[in-house]
């Protein structure tokens, strides 16, 4: 596992009197790591906006798919994972291990809890790798830096930003940091990306003032974005079908109901 640049004042971070979105991402979806705080928090929310546990299943099944895809029938086996969060059944590593057995993986979080759990959990095949780097998604160039100890950016990566963007509140600062992790990897690789949307159309609105309680009372601080801003995220890419949908839609079974979080995978030329 790598831990490199791991703060010493990792403990002093870790603050379980205040709802965090990794422990409250979890109860969302069924687990276990999380705390009192968490769970009230996530109540709260899912009382305003009863549609987001449905968003957080949603957004994992996305990942199965689009990993199992990359993996599978684009022959993908590197991913760098910004914003693991904490782990749980079918992580990206799992999933990609299970297609291809020598792939290498490195999850990137910075949440303290996360990186307790991804220590003791995110262990892959004996073909593989599966790495960690403590480290912030606004801090692109240290990111790619380190990542660059375990994946060879000479060869195609598939880059996961599944639901981390909104973190980044400044949206010029988001898209900056989408080109720079881009420009690192060469021609072949991919972006699997997934973000909230306030889009009447995808039943986005409850997301305003949801996130606006959100803000007041739990970390880190987050929004939703437009459609059209979503999509520029995308620039210099080649979307692949469907394009960027509801991200319970992409290549799934049947007609699943949307969600108001758009995901899209897209592959650089």
């Amino acid at each position: 596992m790598s831990d490199g640049h791991t703060p010493s004042g990792r403990s002093a971070r870790l603050n379980t009197g205040v709802a965090h979105n990794a422990r409250v991402w979890n109860y969302w979806i069924g687990g276990k790591d999380n705390y009192e705080v968490d769970q009230q928090v996530g109540e709260q929310v899912a009382g305003m906006f009863p549609i987001i546990r449905d968003i957080a299943r949603a957004d994992r099944e996305f990942l199965g798919r689009a990993v199992a895809h990359v993996a599978g029938e684009r022959g993908v086996r590197q991913f760098l994972d910004i914003g693991t969060g904490l782990p749980t059944a079918d992580n990206t590593h799992e999933i990609a291990q299970r297609i291809a057995p020598e792939s290498r993986i490195v999850y990137v979080d910075n949440d303290p809890i996360v990186l307790v759990h991804a220590r003791t959990l995110l262990t892959g095949t004996r073909d593989g790798v599966t790495a960690y780097i403590d480290a912030d998604v606004h801090d692109a160039d240290a990111i790619v830096e380190r990542a660059g100890e375990t994946l060879d950016f000479t060869e195609p990566v598939a880059v996961m930003m599944l639901g981390i963007l909104n973190f980044v509140l400044d949206y010029d600062r988001a898209r900056d940091i989408v080109r720079r992790v881009m420009a690192a990897v060469p021609s072949g690789s991919l972006l699997v990306l997934t973000h909230p949307t306030f889009d009447a159309e995808l039943g986005g609105e409850g997301q305003i003032p949801a996130m606006k309680f959100w803000n007041e009372n739990a970390t880190p601080p987050i929004t939703a974005r437009s459609g059209e801003d979503i999509a520029a995220f995308f620039e210099g890419l080649e979307l692949l079908e469907p394009g960027m949908v509801s991200c319970a839609q992409w290549r799934a079974e049947g007609s699943p109901a949307p969600v108001p979080q758009y995901g899209a995978v897209a592959v650089k030329p």
